[in-house]
């Protein structure tokens, strides 16, 4: 009887739990946490920290992994309506940090957000196209445009661009999976380069000049270009094979910033050289291509379009974070999947990740 009662607790435990994503994605936290350990080594409680960001969210991602797709579609609205309430709520009462307002207090911690967006405005999207999946037109691709919009701007507003782009890219991927026709993409993409001129004259003063650092970061070396030239030159000194774990001298002289943050695959790149870049690289090559499997055998739309935002969304994570730290893309700040230093994008990566485990395991059963 306590044999069974064990092997069924087993078989619960890991039967909503899709293989492949576990281990790549149990590979890249352990990949982070040495990575975090050598960007900190003077401060152990940040790696005890990140220890326990990973513990909690591979718990939120079996919690997640357990919800059946349809379950998980209910959250839509109401994450959707939360988010934008909050977002609200941080322009009339936020904490103000190095001139932004992107945070709310609740006395013991503070929440940002824009974070709850990432993963609400795809499902409440996903919800919308799945709803009207039967009469799809053109106008329900413009309220979605809309629902999408709405946070964007908010989240541009605080200033907050690196977070704006990522819940844009999502939604978009989103819209653009409910079968968005070509025509409009291009009509969107005109529109978008037409309204370049604008948009620049409405960006931030430090927005412009991280662009125009981009092109010419030797401007102002000790300034806005002073992060891009750090971390190139820790990337190019890695050479082949890296300087050895803990051996990195830009990493521990200090001159990489954000070394633990937003700048940890400079890190990484200095000790592990260019071919621990290629198996970094490799390992998320197999999550996205593992994302993009599971929303290709999908059995209703929002299953299909919510797997195919948040592997798109992973993709767009890890493209913008390299290419900044690479000095091909402005610095935004976006952190590297499951590398860097933070709990509330652990939480929220592993949400994506859970919701991948839930549509492919769930599709499993079905077919059953």
């Amino acid at each position: 009887m306590a044999q069974q009662f064990l092997h069924r607790a087993r078989v619960r435990l890991v039967e909503h739990i899709d293989g492949p994503l576990l281990f790549i994605t149990l590979a890249l936290m352990a990949t982070g946490l040495t990575t975090v350990y050598s960007a900190t080594y003077d401060a152990n409680s940040r790696l005890l920290a990140q220890a326990v960001n990973m513990a909690v969210g591979l718990c939120v991602m079996w919690t997640v992994a357990q919800l059946p797709p349809q379950k998980l579609m209910r959250f839509g609205v109401p994450l959707y309506v939360l988010g934008i309430i909050l977002l609200l709520l941080v322009f009339l009462v936020g904490v103000r940090v190095n001139g932004a307002t992107r945070w709310l207090s609740l006395g013991f911690t503070r929440i940002q957000p824009s974070e709850l967006l990432k993963v609400a405005v795809p499902l409440m999207l996903a919800w919308y196209f799945h709803k009207h999946e039967a009469v799809l037109k053109l106008r329900h691709y413009v309220v979605a445009c809309l629902l999408l919009l709405l946070p964007f701007a908010l989240i541009a507003k605080q200033p907050d661009l690196g977070t704006a782009i990522l819940v844009g890219a999502a939604g978009f991927y989103v819209i653009f999976f409910a079968g968005l026709p070509w025509q409009v993409i291009a009509g969107l993409g005109a529109a978008a380069a037409g309204a370049a001129p604008f948009v620049w004259t409405m960006l931030h003063d430090y927005q412009r000049k991280r662009i125009l650092t981009l092109i010419d970061p030797t401007s102002d070396p000790l300034g806005a270009g002073y992060h891009i030239i750090q971390s190139t030159i820790a990337i190019g000194s890695g050479g082949s094979f890296g300087k050895g774990w803990l051996a990195g001298t830009q990493t521990h002289l200090e001159f990489i910033p954000e070394r633990h943050t937003d700048f940890i695959f400079a890190v990484y790149s200095e000790e592990r050289g260019l071919l621990g870049n290629g198996i970094l690289l490799l390992l998320y090559l197999l999550l996205i291509g593992r994302g993009l499997m599971i929303a290709a055998n999908a059995s209703t739309l929002f299953a299909r379009v919510m797997a195919g935002s948040v592997t798109l969304s992973l993709f767009t994570y890890v493209f913008v974070n390299v290419g900044m730290v690479s000095g091909i893309l402005p610095v935004v700040g976006v952190p590297l999947p499951f590398m860097s230093y933070g709990g509330t994008a652990i939480v929220t990566l592993s949400v994506c990740i859970g919701i991948l485990m839930s549509i492919q395991t769930h599709r499993m059963l079905v077919r059953k």
